[in-house]
């Protein structure tokens, strides 16, 4: 390659001066500038080809209490409350997903984690993330047990109980309008 060939682009090891000076991406949007020691972020570009670190993160940050809050009750619903059973009672994902032995429970589980790892991310204080930590670990344990465990997923809900432990938080705490107004009636005759 000559140097006209390699502007814009990262100097092969051993290239010179590689951690000296100043360097530009250019016209591929991603933005990764070179500064002394390495790019902007601390990575090189081959790290993330696609920039879907950055992407991923700013999708993240520009999400309200109320987002984050809907989309966790739509998780929540359909891993516990999604199918409507004879009888009136309802079951989800989690319980049929738990009836594959080992490797269900584990998926659950890890599906589960996002609830937590969410309302850490909103800002939920330690002993809630241990409590909603414990409900996904009994959840997970209990339902490694060939049946038992599968009744309990689907009588437990820890996925619904986690989602009203962090509304009732956020609502507390003023980062999230209530969702439900306490009133008295009062007759007016």
């Amino acid at each position: 390659m000559t140097s006209s060939q390699t502007a814009g682009r990262v100097p092969p090891f051993g290239a010179g001066s590689f951690g000296q000076g100043s360097f530009s991406q250019g016209s591929s949007g991603n933005g990764a500038e070179f500064k002394a020691g390495g790019f902007r972020d601390g990575r090189f570009p081959q790290d993330d080809p696609f920039s879907l670190r950055a992407r991923g993160s700013k999708a993240l940050e520009g999400s309200s209490p109320e987002q984050v809050m809907a989309r966790l009750d739509l998780l929540a619903h359909l891993l516990d409350t999604a199918i409507l059973l004879p009888g009136n009672r309802r079951i989800g994902l989690d319980a049929i997903v738990g009836l594959i032995p080992v490797i269900g429970d584990a998926i659950t589980t890890a599906i589960s984690s996002y609830i937590v790892w969410e309302a850490k991310r909103l800002g939920a204080p330690r002993w809630l993330l241990a409590r909603m930590a414990a409900n996904v670990a009994i959840d997970g344990v209990v339902g490694v047990v060939p049946i038992v465990g599968d009744l309990f997923d689907a009588a437990f809900k820890a996925n619904r109980r986690n989602v009203a432990l962090l509304r009732k938080h956020l609502e507390r705490s003023g980062a999230l309008k209530p969702s439900v107004i306490d009133v008295t009636a009062t007759r007016l005759d």
